[in-house]
């Protein structure tokens, strides 16, 4: 049965079109691992990375040197929620390909020992590098988390989108959002992901399943599932991001709610993650609050689609760029302007004077659109989950 699963429909997965999806990635048929080599490859588990869905996580190596993850099927699930488990991620990840989706090098099935191998992820997840191991080693700046954002989205967007039925991953948090070599983000942990049964079909009934503070309270109440489901544990990960804050605080609420006054109040860089020590664009800090609050709006058909919120952190993410390029200019070609004498400033062009007074205005007049927005913006709070 489970052979007839992984083999089974490899073509499923439809790209919406090379020329949107240039980034979709072909690669061979999965590899079959047996246990023997598992054993081999992960030095007889001596490794242990982290935990996922459904049991323990190992460090692996190739002779070839390749580096790879291996989570094995705890001998705790070896019933009940396990395989489910299993078979869901194994389906995802047999048949869904896309450079912002981690990528499944190949399974065992041999006799009782399930597993499944995946390309290794040297930097973690985003959780770690925001609240977990390497927050205090490696700072994330903000055009890093913007980037991580942004990528993250697509991955996200493609599972909605880009295939032939919708998918919903039905855990998204910044534990299964995994960073490479270079921090670029890919979405993992499809254990509890649901694919539609068809093309017309307006949601998925299912028992409430997630990590709390993420789940979506509309799904949680009515069990009726959706890609809006997702959107709203995304929008979640992106105040994460933002602030640095776990979404719920014992005593203080649900992180939608705490950004929600604070922007209410137009201190709009008292949410800012105090580690950013200030250094980011407000406007692009702003642009993801804002998608972020629609994004956990308690009625989904208020929420956008995954592809509203990645055109959204795109244009973020080019206003944090802006400014550092800005940065990097200003530093340039400060030793030039030093040396401009008093008789020299009458030969200064006019149109030179009013883009250096437009660029000294900004950040008081985005300031002050800010304090206007946020005023405005009464959404109301999310019901408890």
């Amino acid at each position: 049965m489970l052979m007839l699963l992984f083999w089974k429909k490899q073509a499923i997965v439809k790209s919406r079109g090379q020329e949107q999806y240039g980034d979709h990635i072909h690669i061979p048929e999965n590899r079959e691992f047996t246990y023997e080599e598992l054993v081999k490859i992960t030095n007889n588990f001596s490794v242990f990375i982290g935990e996922g869905g459904f049991g323990p996580v190992f460090h692996g190596q190739l002779k070839d040197g390749t580096q790879l993850a291996v989570k094995m099927r705890s001998p705790t699930s070896m019933s009940g929620k396990g395989m489910p488990e299993f078979l869901a991620e194994v389906e995802s990840l047999t048949t869904v390909h896309h450079r912002y989706l981690v990528l499944l090098v190949g399974y065992c099935t041999d006799q009782d020992h399930l597993g499944l191998v995946y390309e290794y992820m040297p930097n973690g997840s985003l959780y770690d590098h925001l609240r977990g191991k390497n927050a205090i080693i490696q700072r994330l700046s903000w055009q890093h988390r913007a980037k991580i954002a942004h990528e993250a989205a697509q991955g996200l967007d493609y599972l909605h989108t880009g295939c032939v039925l919708p998918i919903v991953h039905r855990d998204v948090k910044s534990h299964n959002i995994l960073l490479g070599c270079d921090l670029t983000a890919k979405i993992s942990d499809f254990g509890l992901s649901k694919s539609y049964l068809n093309v017309a079909q307006s949601h998925i009934t299912a028992t409430a399943a997630g990590t709390l503070g993420y789940i979506d309270p509309e799904y949680c109440l009515s069990g009726r599932l959706t890609i809006s489901s997702d959107v709203f544990s995304f929008g979640v990960v992106l105040l994460e991001i933002v602030t640095g804050e776990p979404p719920i605080i014992p005593t203080n609420g649900h992180i939608v709610q705490r950004i929600k006054e604070k922007v209410n109040m137009g201190n709009i860089e008292a949410i800012a993650d105090p580690r950013l020590h200030g250094e980011f664009d407000i406007s692009s800090i702003w642009k993801v609050v804002d998608i972020a609050l629609l994004c956990t709006k308690e009625a989904s058909s208020e929420r956008p689609t995954m592809s509203m919120v990645v055109a959204q952190l795109k244009d973020a993410l080019a206003l944090e760029e802006a400014r550092l390029s800005y940065s990097t200019s200003d530093i340039s070609q400060g030793g030039a302007n030093a040396e401009l004498s008093i008789n020299s400033m009458p030969t200064a062009s006019l149109s030179n004077l009013e883009e250096y007074a437009k660029k000294s205005l900004l950040p008081a007049v985005a300031l002050f659109a800010l304090c206007l927005h946020g005023v405005s913006d009464k959404s109301g709070d999310i019901a408890s989950t």
